[in-house]
């Protein structure tokens, strides 16, 4: 398998493969680049065997690496544009650890994926993402400098989820304003898949707002937590999407908008926090404006996360209310994104995508420019 013939491979920096023989991690980091800043990206512990669990044992372990790859080349660039978009001074990175985390984790494999981190001298710097916890960063900042995101300490930010929550909520008023003229969500009906952290909390936010909420998640304790919220429909995961709503949120694992799924969705919007929610870019965003459906761009509307711990990685004091307003613009951002969509008569996914390569290679021109 040549790494740089890979269609997820976009011009990236450095991509770093780990191995702790110990602890038995294995790991990828991917750095996409650093034009902005250092890379920044949270860390995946995922096990990539479950969907080959049927396949021979050596078959499996292949397919589970590739599609950990594939992960965290797409990962990482999507990082690089959602940081440009933002406006951050921070590159696109991204990290995977291959493996159950129930079964895995512990402070010994922490140590030996901080020393990992540690080796690139502040080219990547980790944060939490799906299946890792503020516990597990903190055993990694035990021994490496390049984590963020974390609970303790003199420019500690916490847990970004509730940020990227916030985004992800003022991103849906933003398509609602555009699609609909609409300035409430009361009355709405909003079917979210996946109520983890980021979903739970964005389900909260729109029930205060008198939305009208539909769930769908892997995980019971999700679903009981988010029905203590208050009064919410719940369908099994592989129905959430074809649910009859005004709004469709994804906030699970990426590549959910594809083929079979778009012929089956209702909804006149899609707005949600999850990564890569596009299977091919380009191809099922265009799919999505043919039928009439707006699409906030991922890494735009689910920037709330990065946004807020941006200062930790700089190593700045930065209060709870300034943070929340570098969040909020994400609405304003994705305004202009609709509207030169609707301007250009493309999908919203290239506009941004357009946006932040500008952004990027501007960059990286004044780095020359200064170099010079």
């Amino acid at each position: 398998m040549s790494v740089f013939n890979l269609r997820s491979f976009k011009n990236h920096e450095n991509v770093v493969f780990c191995s702790d023989e110990a602890t038995g991690m294995k790991a990828i980091i991917a750095v996409h680049s650093t034009a902005l800043g250092p890379s920044a990206g949270g860390c995946r512990f995922w096990d990539y065997t479950a969907v080959h669990k049927h396949a021979p044992h050596d078959v499996c372990q292949d397919r589970a690496e590739e599609d950990a790859l594939y992960d965290v080349l797409r990962l990482s660039r999507g990082m690089s544009f959602k940081n440009a978009m933002a406006g951050l001074r921070l590159g696109g990175g991204k990290a995977v650890i291959i493996g159950n985390p129930r079964k895995l984790e512990s402070p010994e494999l922490a140590y030996a994926f901080g020393l990992a981190i540690q080796r690139l001298g502040g080219a990547y710097y980790t944060a939490e993402d799906v299946g890792t916890s503020p516990k597990f960063l903190a055993d990694v900042a035990k021994n490496c400098s390049y984590v963020s995101g974390l609970e303790d300490g003199p420019f500690a930010t916490g847990d970004p989820s509730p940020h990227t929550a916030i985004g992800v909520y003022e991103g849906i008023k933003a398509a609602v304003r555009h699609k609909h003229g609409k300035s409430e969500l009361k009355g709405l009906h909003i079917a979210i898949q996946g109520v983890g952290n980021v979903g739970g909390y964005l389900a909260k936010h729109l029930l205060k707002d008198g939305a009208i909420i539909t769930i769908a998640d892997i995980n019971q304790d999700n679903i009981n937590r988010v029905l203590s919220y208050g009064p919410a429909s719940v369908v099994p995961t592989q129905q959430i999407h074809s649910t009859e709503c005004d709004i469709f949120s994804p906030c699970a694992l990426g590549g959910g908008l594809n083929d079979s799924s778009l012929p089956e969705i209702k909804a006149s919007i899609i707005a949600g926090a999850a990564n890569n929610q596009l299977e091919s870019e380009g191809i099922h965003d265009e799919m999505l404006r043919q039928r009439g459906i707006l699409y906030a761009p991922d890494y735009v509307i689910n920037a709330g996360g990065i946004i807020s711990i941006e200062s930790e990685i700089y190593k700045e004091k930065l209060d709870d209310g300034a943070r929340l307003a570098k969040v909020l613009r994400i609405g304003e951002t994705l305004t202009s994104i609709f509207k030169e969509s609707d301007k250009q008569k493309l999908p919203t996914g290239i506009i941004a995508n357009e946006m932040a390569e500008n952004i990027i290679a501007k960059a990286k021109e004044n780095k020359k420019a200064s170099a010079a």
